[in-house]
């Protein structure tokens, strides 16, 4: 995957400015940043940990949740900066880990305004997602709450595990075999066709975690990222 995403680095003869970039490295945290929506008393704060780590500990109750969207600094409303556009090159990467890799669900990447993101009640977005009472990993492209291809347990998560979960798309159009592809430590993972993917909505930087047991569950995030090539 390395050489195909030169152009994260500059390496492609590109210039910036051609690209739109979201980074994190969760040196700092505020909570006017993001849209959270939570069922309980959890809490997010940034750890005394090398690099800069973002730990968000649910509370103590099945089904309590942390879901959080970017809001750009307004804390008002989720911003919906990102959109799917055939021809563009766009990445989206995340470093995190959760402590446990069963009792847990996790959704991370880039999907419309939602509350309630955990399940399948997101209808349009890219993103990954783990269920509770796996450790498999779902790759998810979907439109309009329509779904086609995309690889279930394509790949596994581990308890207290750090990981990078990255999906990318290279910009070929539907007609040369453009399609998203995941990928989980490096490694392509799964791969989803452009028939259902979301060129008809605005999306966000989203990510939330969820209990599956009476239990605190805890997410850590290292980092996220995302680019894609600017134009329409």
């Amino acid at each position: 995957m390395t050489s195909s995403l030169a152009f994260l680095a500059g390496r492609d003869g590109s210039p910036k400015t051609d690209f739109h970039e979201w980074f994190d490295d969760f040196d700092d945290y505020s909570a006017s940043e993001w849209v959270i929506t939570e069922t309980g008393s959890g809490t997010r704060a940034v750890a005394d940990a090398k690099d800069g780590i973002l730990v968000v500990t649910n509370a103590a109750s099945d089904n309590d949740v942390n879901s959080l969207q970017w809001s750009g600094l307004t804390g008002s409303g989720v911003a919906e900066t990102w959109k799917f556009v055939e021809g563009k090159r766009l990445y989206f990467g995340a470093r995190l880990k959760i402590s446990d890799a069963t009792e847990s669900d996790l959704k991370v990447g880039l999907h419309i305004t939602d509350t309630t993101p955990i399940g399948s009640t997101v209808t349009d977005g890219i993103f990954f997602r783990k269920d509770d009472g796996d450790a498999d990993l779902d790759g998810i492209v979907v439109k309009d709450s329509t779904s086609t291809g995309s690889p279930t347990a394509m790949a596994s998560m581990a308890d207290d595990t750090y990981t990078v979960l990255e999906f990318y798309y290279d910009g070929a159009t539907a007609a040369n075999g453009g399609m998203i592809q995941f990928f989980k430590d490096g490694v392509n993972v799964g791969n989803v066709d452009l028939d259902n993917v979301p060129d008809n909505e605005e999306l966000a930087i989203s990510f939330a975690h969820q209990n599956g047991e009476g239990v605190a569950k805890i997410l850590s995030v290292d980092w996220i990222r995302v680019v894609q090539e600017r134009g329409t």
